[in-house]
């Protein structure tokens, strides 16, 4: 396998739909990526029309990914990474932050938007030590992605899973824990689960903003409460803070004091 590889699966031969507001490029604009169309562009200031709020909750979620990798390859040891929905690449992507810490880091991403795929090559610049690889599957298809990322991975060693604002887009919430415990099982013990998510229970502007997103004909995400949340972690080890949300997940101590936003996440171990 070399160190830069692309898995082809459903999506590889899709065209791009620039007619459709899409949330992956949407969420890129909010970032402040070029990577969009002039219909997400209105679909995303349509949205922050209502709740300018939304581009705190992207960025925030962004730096919590961001203090997650740091803790895992700095402090935790880990060495692999399954990033799940990662979405199109813009500043401080999975294995830019891994492997600035450790070069040796190996990262597989898994994304099913033919706009990512398309981009994969920018997702895939890995250090020489190091190794990338895209695999183009549906969340809902775990069974796809452990057998395509086992060609990168090492699943006898332990591996961190992200799910970054992935599940939101499971409308239901058992078949939502079903998905990351078909994940899980797949790696062994001393392996991490990160998890952020749109949430509710915080922000009433921010939930009627997604509900007519929701509405919009773009693909619908679900906010969930924080202990919904929280469940995703069942039979592991929460890293403290425990499931809080995102800015207050082990904050820059260089950084003014966090207000808790419409996103909660955490990081866990499992025994």
């Amino acid at each position: 396998m070399p160190d830069n590889a692309t898995t082809p699966g459903p999506a590889a031969h899709q065209k791009i739909d620039t007619s459709v507001p899409h949330s992956a490029r949407i969420w890129n604009y909010w970032l402040g990526g070029k990577d969009n169309y002039r219909v997400d562009e209105e679909a995303g200031d349509a949205y922050t029309a209502v709740f300018p709020g939304i581009v705190t909750i992207a960025r925030s979620s962004r730096a919590f990914l961001r203090r997650n990798i740091t803790y895992l390859v700095a402090e935790a040891g880990i060495r692999q990474f399954l990033d799940v929905g990662t979405g199109l690449p813009t500043a401080d992507n999975t294995h830019q932050v891994a492997q600035r810490i450790a070069p040796e880091t190996r990262i597989v991403y898994v994304d099913n938007d033919p706009m990512v795929l398309a981009h994969a090559r920018a997702l895939l610049y890995s250090t020489p030590e190091g190794a990338t690889a895209y695999v183009d599957a549906n969340v809902m298809d775990p069974d796809r992605i452990l057998a395509a990322a086992a060609e990168t991975l090492d699943f006898t060693q332990p591996t961190a899973l992200i799910l970054s604002n992935i599940l939101g887009h499971v409308a239901d919430h058992d078949q939502a824990s079903s998905i990351v415990t078909s994940l899980m099982d797949a790696l062994p013990s001393g392996s991490y689960l990160s998890i952020n998510d749109g949430s509710l229970g915080i922000d009433p502007v921010f939930e009627q903003a997604q509900d007519a997103y929701n509405e919009s004909g773009a693909v619908p995400y679900n906010l969930r409460t924080p202990d919904q949340i929280t469940a995703f972690f069942d039979g592991l080890d929460l890293i403290d803070p425990g499931v809080v949300s995102v800015p207050l997940w082990r904050p820059d101590v260089t950084s003014p004091a966090p207000a808790p936003i419409g996103e909660h996440g955490g990081l866990a171990r499992k025994p």
